[in-house]
């Protein structure tokens, strides 16, 4: 009885050893965490990448893989299982074997367990913002993490005991072993993940700062405004972040340090970009390799088998190498890409953003900003982080990214909290940063989305409609070659080089059948590989990350692929003035106050004591810039838009102290500067408790709400109309001399028509009319260097050059007239010259004709600018617009190519837009142009290359194959040529710099055929001199080379090695003619090119290693150097007779629409007769014309 007993009392001691070593695991990773490692983050200076309460999202992340592990072990553990349990005879066995089940069950009660308390804890973290600290947070998660860890060995250790045969002693023994090793190896790695996991955990904040981290995501969260007031209000946590309201941090390298420790980096957690291998599998997924590696390996084994594996595996582990090569190839090539595509989407996220920061205000990287920051607010700026506000006016914000409703939302003090990710629709104010990183919302919703790189432009799905047609048709032959082939082969007609059947019925045996049989399978599906144009696709992506990249080095970001090709086709461009025509470095030259000219600008004892008092005032209090004094002395430091910057630097000389100035008066609200009334304003409380308003704009605009001036004895004087004609013509003549015209006037309010509520205030308008003019000044503007050429160069190109302002007409024309956008005065009338408000008055009809005419629109809105486009779009034309301001964007979005600007342009712009301007450079906007151009040229250059292998290549193997029931170009062969053809041809053509011939020829239409009636004739010349003279060789080779002489085998073999290195080397010529379809020297700039030469010696290198070398693999013989000469010579005839065809007259209008119109001629004469025959009369329409003429030209998708 004893004996029976023992066994139960091991199994269960074993059990319960397992158990308690299951609790001690526990328990020493949670000692661990909370005593070891925790203390030793804490005190880790390294920079940390925040998680807070991404900590459970990364635990459920990191849980994956062991939940298939876990799930992997439990089908092969109940499998054992029920096999032991069938098959044991023996009753401790037996009982052992129950016993192993009880611990399966027990592991998976753990499991469901886990993700119970995993799924409730984590949702009760994630909502709760009460947790005790961040360190009771952090365990319960690596806890958590954990469990199915200590689930694993549950399971894994009795599934192991079932695989050795041996007594239940042993496995006791083992068992017990087993479950040692298991738990010290996984404790060391619980040590590794815990060091990692609380590296990366931002450390819970000390004494350092007086808020922590939870108080603040509480605030930036959950909006807890009761907490916020707890804290002391805005200025309260100021105080606690160490903060200065008006200055900023501090900025220096410890304090940017400590913030980062403490609160997180605003950065988030990024996915992982695709690697190398899933470019190769994606790669090998081709069902023609797929096909070309099973018959390759069938061959492989036939081979070995009838001739050994010393001679038997060249044909299958040729065919294999070869398909192996252009997988790693083609997927080297799309890494390369996808890399490239990576670094400039990392360029598109990195925004910059003025924050203060010891006083000063600077320009940063978004990634830069920390918790504590003040950042300026203005209308189009994107929020960076999550924060309250400091303070504002007239501030809105369109929260529509965050909560998806379209509604603008006012801030003020009792609506402080600002999201990341918003954007600015109104007003201007300062924020305080309090969240940042994964810690916002935003940051938490771009960590969980992944970057989408799967767009197609219009070009790439105009190419994959040719690439199919042109697989239908090399599918068609290769099916054909096939049939005829096998047809031959079965029938005896195929015979070898010594005349004898290569079948024989009833005597050749089986494995030769099929290896032969394998082989015309081979040849057929090589045919397929070469005749389907896999590298257009490849061709497009190659040039449009080229073009890209240098189009970043050009100063041109594009964020829109499609933008690149489309720029292309531009035949007009609406571009603005101010920074993108003109250097946007604005001065104040000249200036009228005191009912007068001032003759020197500069002078402020030329000016009475009131208007100068208020004039500072205006200056000081009605901008959006600033000016930084700095401690240690020096000059000061302006910042603004080019406007404020010009008015405040003139302020300055006038004697104007900006901070002396700012205290002697408080904003109480303000309008802010309005795009489409041109003007903006604030009011100001003084010390001595008055109010006034003050306006500042557009010189007309504001000088026609003026009612009075004031002279130079300081008395306000009623503006009568000779004065209001002094100031009218003063503004006409500085516009005249391409000077910005600027008004400043101000007017007293009772104070007791001030609204006090906050609520009111913001709805309050302030009054415009019966204002005092204090002065009119003129801000000079240069012309960028260049800009004149820019724009002579486009109108060469056929792209007629527009400019669209907001400035005066008188400006706007004398600026057009130095940059030559009109060529005279003559051409300085309507309606070339138009002000925005006559266009807008127009009917559409109206606005369409005049829109062709147009060169100049002044005084324009955003509106004027988005109705220009719409008219342009619909008389055909392809249009590009420049904008930089938020009320652009939906210019910027209706226009076929957006052009934001990169330094002057918001993020509302931007992100309306499909090319960011870095520069805000017209010049650069040419260059877009031409790189359009370029990567439209070099897709056609590789159409026309591409065409013409694949034409030659098919008629030469299938003539062969009718003809004598073999190929001369073999499935090595033929992978070789599909190589150098897709992949190599598409780099080296596809990387071709852009030329000046190509600004010098109209813009391409979207609708153009992308085959044009040159490239028909160039392909068609060569593809007819390669199919002569190769089939020429094939069948007429062994006489013409005098190979009568050699043994039948080698004179076999000799020929068609020619016909394959005389083919490679006229695709090698080719190369050099498709660089300049329509130019007779195809050797300019093919120095500018390193790649295109790079190419072209590497696949010359690699055909004379093939032919010389690799005769084995490739079935090819050494070549003498006569008939190395005769190769070389029968590609370089190509060279002439392609200068010859160039001077072959092809029609301009395309064939596709030469065949609409004799098709519609023949059918007219046919209805004449039908008419004539029944005296019916019968309509011709041409619905169905397209698909007619669709087989000769692939009709192009708009883009």
């Amino acid at each position: 009885m004893v004996l029976n007993i023992f066994p139960f009392l091991c199994c269960f001691t074993v059990l319960g050893l397992c158990f308690l070593a299951w609790l001690l695991y526990a328990a020493a990773a949670w000692w661990t965490s909370a005593v070891v490692m925790y203390p030793l983050a804490a005190q880790s200076t390294t920079v940390p990448i925040p998680h807070s309460e991404d900590m459970d999202v990364q635990a459920e992340g990191m849980d994956v893989a062991d939940v298939s592990k876990f799930c992997k072990s439990m089908g092969l553990v109940i499998g054992m299982n029920v096999g032991c349990l069938q098959f044991k005879s023996n009753s401790f066995d037996k009982v052992l074997t129950r016993i192993e089940i009880y611990m399966f069950l027990f592991g998976i009660m753990i499991y469901i367990l886990h993700r119970v308390i995993l799924s409730s804890t984590c949702s009760s973290i994630r909502t709760s913002s009460t947790c005790s600290s961040i360190r009771t947070r952090d365990m319960v998660s690596l806890i958590l993490y954990w469990i199915p860890n200590t689930c694993a060995p549950l399971v894994a250790i009795p599934m192991i005991t079932f695989c050795i045969p041996i007594g239940g002693a042993a496995k006791i023994t083992i068992l017990i072993i087993g479950y040692i090793v298991l738990v010290a190896t996984n404790f060391r790695q619980l040590r590794s993940d815990v060091m990692r996991l609380f590296l990366q955990t931002p450390s819970a904040p000390t004494g350092e700062y007086g808020v922590g981290q939870e108080d603040l995501l509480s605030i930036s969260r959950q909006h807890d405004f009761s907490l916020l007031q707890q804290l002391g209000g805005v200025a309260g946590l100021c105080e606690k972040l160490k903060t200065d309201s008006k200055k900023g941090i501090t900025g220096n390298d410890e304090d940017i340090l400590a913030r980062k420790n403490a609160f997180g980096s605003n950065a988030y957690p990024r996915k992982k970009p695709r690697s190398f291998w899933t470019f190769l599998w994606e790669a090998s997924q081709d069902l023609t390799l797929v096909i070309l590696i099973i018959a390759a390996a069938a061959s492989l084994a036939l081979g070995i088998k009838s001739e050994g594996i010393k001679q038997g595996w060249y044909d299958g582990g040729s065919i294999a190498f070869a398909v192996v090569l252009v997988i790693v190839v083609l997927a080297v090539c799309d890494y390369q890409q996808s890399l490239q595509f990576q670094s400039l989407n990392e360029e598109k996220r990195n925004i910059h953003m003025e924050v203060y920061r010891g006083g000063r205000r600077i320009e940063i990287s978004i990634f830069d900003i920390v918790v504590g920051d003040i950042i300026p607010l203005k209308i189009g700026d994107q929020v960076p982080a999550d924060g309250v506000l400091v303070a504002g006016h007239s501030l809105a914000i369109d929260e529509s990214s965050m909560t998806g409703e379209s509604k603008i939302v006012h801030k003020n003090s009792k609506s402080p909290f600002l999201m990341s990710g918003c954007k600015v629709s109104d007003g201007y104010g300062t924020m305080l940063v309090t969240a940042v990183g994964i810690n916002t919302e935003w940051g938490l919703l771009m960590a969980s989305i992944s970057e989408d790189t799967g767009e197609e432009t219009p070009l790439q799905v105009r190419l994959n409609g040719l690439a199919t047609f042109i697989g239908v048709v090399g599918l068609t032959v290769a099916f054909v070659v096939l049939v005829v082939l096998l047809a031959r082969y079965l029938s005896g007609h195929t015979k070898f080089a010594d005349g004898t059947p290569a079948f024989k019925a009833h005597k050749t045996t089986a494995s030769k059948a099929i290896d032969g049989v394998i082989k015309i399978v081979t040849i057929a599906v090589t045919i397929v590989l070469v005749a389907v144009p896999e590298g257009l696709p490849l061709a497009v992506k190659v040039t449009l990350a080229y073009s890209m990249r240098k189009m970043m080095r050009d100063k041109a970001l594009v964020r829109r692929l499609s933008a690149c090709e489309t720029m292309g086709s531009a035949t007009t461009i609406c571009s603005d003035k101010t920074g993108t025509l003109t250097l946007n470095e604005m001065t104040v030259v000249e200036a009228y106050a005191n009912g007068k000219k001032v003759e020197r600008p500069t002078d402020v004892s030329l000016l009475s004591p009131t208007l100068s008092s208020m004039l500072m005032e205006g200056v000081v209090q009605n901008t959006t810039g600033s000016v930084f004094v700095p401690d240690a002395g020096g000059e000061e430091e302006v910042s603004g838009s080019p406007t404020e910057k010009a008015i405040l630097h003139w302020g300055l000389k006038l004697g104007m102290k900006f901070d002396v100035e700012r205290l002697k008066s408080s904003i109480i609200h303000a309008y802010p500067f309005n795009s489409e009334k041109k003007r903006g304003g604030v009011v100001v409380k003084a010390a001595d408790e008055s109010v006034r308003v003050h306006w500042k704009g557009a010189a007309e605009i504001v000088l026609a709400l003026c009612n009075h001036y004031i002279d130079e004895n300081d008395c306000v004087q009623p503006l009568h109309e000779q004065k209001m004609h002094f100031f009218r013509k003063s503004i006409k003549e500085m516009a005249a001399g391409s000077l910005r015209c600027v008004a400043i006037a101000f007017r007293s309010v009772e104070p007791e028509n001030v609204p006090t509520n906050e609520e009111r205030l913001a709805e309050w308008v302030l009054p415009e009319n019966d204002l005092v003019l204090l002065a009119i000044v003129g801000i000079k503007d240069p012309c960028r260097p260049g800009v004149k050429d820019a724009v002579q160069l486009c109108t060469s190109a056929g792209v007629k050059v527009r400019m669209v302002t907001g400035d005066n007409l008188q400006t706007a024309k004398a600026i057009a007239l130095e940059c030559g956008i009109l060529a005279s005065d003559a051409d300085a009338s309507e309606p070339n010259l138009i002000e925005g408000k006559t266009f807008r008055a127009l009917s559409e009809e109206r606005r369409q004709e005049i829109a062709e005419k147009i060169s100049v629109m002044g005084r324009s809105s955003p509106n004027d600018k988005l109705l220009l486009v719409k008219a342009l779009k619909k008389r055909g034309h392809v249009v590009a617009v420049t904008g930089d301001g938020t009320n652009d964007a939906p210019a910027l979005h209706e226009a076929d190519i957006g052009l934001s600007m990169g330094i002057q342009g918001t993020e509302v712009a931007k992100e309306s837009s499909d090319i960011i301007i870095l520069d805000d450079n017209f010049s650069s906007v040419v260059k877009v142009v031409r790189w359009g151009r370029s990567l439209y040229a070099n897709i056609q250059k590789f159409i026309q290359f591409q065409l013409t292998v694949i034409v030659a290549a098919l008629i030469i193997n299938v003539v062969a194959a009718f003809s004598t029931g073999d190929v001369p170009l073999n499935a090595v062969q033929l992978l070789w040529i599909s190589l150098v053809m897709d992949t190599l041809g598409a780099l080296a053509l596809a990387t071709e710099p852009p030329t000046d011939y190509l600004m010098h020829r109209p813009p391409v239409g979207r609708r153009e055929p992308l085959i044009t009636n040159i490239m028909w004739r160039n392909l068609l010349i060569q593809a007819v001199y390669q199919v002569t003279v190769l089939l020429i060789l094939n069948f007429r080779g062994l006489s013409i080379l005098h190979l009568e002489h050699e043994p039948s085998t080698r004179a076999y073999k000799i020929k068609n090695t020619v016909v394959f290195n005389a083919f490679v080397f006229c695709q090698l010529f080719n190369e050099f003619k498709a660089r300049k379809p329509d130019q007779l020297n195809v050797f300019e700039g093919v120095v500018k090119n390193p790649l295109f030469i790079g190419i072209v010696g590497v696949t010359l290198v690699m055909q004379i290693v093939i032919v010389e070398f690799l005769g084995k693999l490739t079935s090819t013989v050494r070549l003498s150097w006569k008939l190395w000469l005769v190769c070389i010579a029968i590609g370089f005839v190509s060279w002439p007779l392609a200068v010859i065809g160039k001077l072959i007259p092809v029609p301009d209008t395309p064939l596709s629409r030469l065949f609409k119109r004799k098709i519609p001629r023949r059918r007219r004469a046919q209805g004449h007769e039908a008419d004539k025959a029944d005296g019916s009369s019968s309509d011709c329409t041409i619905e169905g014309e397209v698909q007619l003429t669709s087989v000769l030209v692939v009709q192009p998708l708009s883009a």
